[in-house]
């Protein structure tokens, strides 16, 4: 079939988009106030959705792919991010305060399990909260497995998806003087953090232009600037985590802690070309977990909204329905 009669067949297959029928901010501590909204079945069968980054917020796309009748829907925008606020903070901003917010988020919501949804680092967020509370997760569906890994760092920002687009590689290079790329996340850090909301504007954009642009597999090109808030909170939020190594005891924690969630079951969707996070990853925690399914798509990349993913993604929540 070709492009656009994929894209339409993926648009149809997702539910239509749900009205919340609550919103909240919840007060989590240390100053960050974080927003917090359910939509679908007030008593159905509750689903977190994990957004990915970190930093890059909820939408109200992500509420697309749950059978409304079945499922409530959780979602949340990390804190620094989307509603949330502060805006681009990273003061008491880890992965440890997210896995406390996602217990307050959950026991202020009065639930006792949850299936968790998340691509991308919101994979990475929902394996590290069902390591840390195994008894609080029914079921995962994970999207582009990030784990957090120096290897996978260095595949995206030392020149290895760089290899395969080579002119937007310069062009996230561009504004790192030739003696700093040798630690291009180093580099980028002290750009974000200059103190400076121009300077930090301008390097957020770079930063989040290199992703956007190599998210989808039909992708060839940068695209347009985003608004400059939204770059801002991405990029100093991805790069706080990643120059710190997710706040992660050591390199590969998460595929050293599988046997804590070895019971759960996951479902793991997989774009074949994503440049983001390649298939290695994936297919590492499929193996690493018993009770995996990996469903690999052919000519798919990273996004959420690849025809394949979008589609795949709405079958593993509906089998889990059935």
């Amino acid at each position: 079939m070709d492009q656009r009669s994929g894209q339409k067949r993926a648009v149809d297959y997702l539910y239509p988009s749900l009205d919340p029928f609550d919103q909240r901010v919840i007060d989590v501590g240390e100053g960050h106030r974080v927003f917090v909204e359910q939509c679908g079945n007030p008593a159905g069968v509750p689903v977190l959705v994990l957004h990915g980054g970190p930093g890059g917020g909820c939408s109200p796309a992500m509420r697309r792919y749950f059978d409304p009748a079945h499922y409530r829907v959780v979602l949340f925008d990390q804190r620094g991010c989307g509603r949330s606020r502060p805006h681009a903070s990273v003061d008491d901003n880890t992965t440890w305060h997210l896995v406390r917010d996602i217990e307050l988020i959950r026991e202020t919501l009065g639930i006792d399990r949850f299936i968790l949804f998340g691509g991308s680092w919101g994979a990475t967020l929902a394996l590290i909260y069902a390591i840390s509370h195994p008894d609080r997760v029914a079921a995962m569906v994970l999207r582009g497995v990030f784990l957090m890994t120096q290897a996978e760092l260095g595949w995206f920002y030392g020149g290895g998806a760089g290899a395969f687009y080579p002119e937007l590689w310069q062009r996230f290079l561009a504004p790192i003087p030739e003696d700093e790329r040798a630690d291009i996340l180093g580099a980028y850090h002290r750009r974000l953090f200059s103190g400076h909301l121009g300077d930090e504007t301008r390097a957020a954009r770079a930063w989040a232009g290199w992703e956007n642009a190599l998210a989808s597999v039909h992708g060839d090109a940068m695209g347009g600037d985003g608004p400059a808030e939204y770059a801002r909170a991405f990029a100093r939020l991805e790069n706080h985590y990643f120059v710190n190594g997710g706040f992660l005891e050591c390199d590969g924690w998460i595929l050293r802690n599988l046997d804590r969630i070895a019971q759960i079951l996951t479902t793991i969707v997989q774009g074949r070309f994503d440049m983001i996070c390649p298939p290695v990853s994936a297919n590492a925690l499929a193996q690493g977990l018993p009770k995996a399914r990996l469903h690999m798509i052919p000519l798919a990349g990273h996004a959420l909204s690849e025809p394949g993913i979008s589609e795949a993604l709405v079958r593993a929540m509906n089998q889990l329905r059935d």
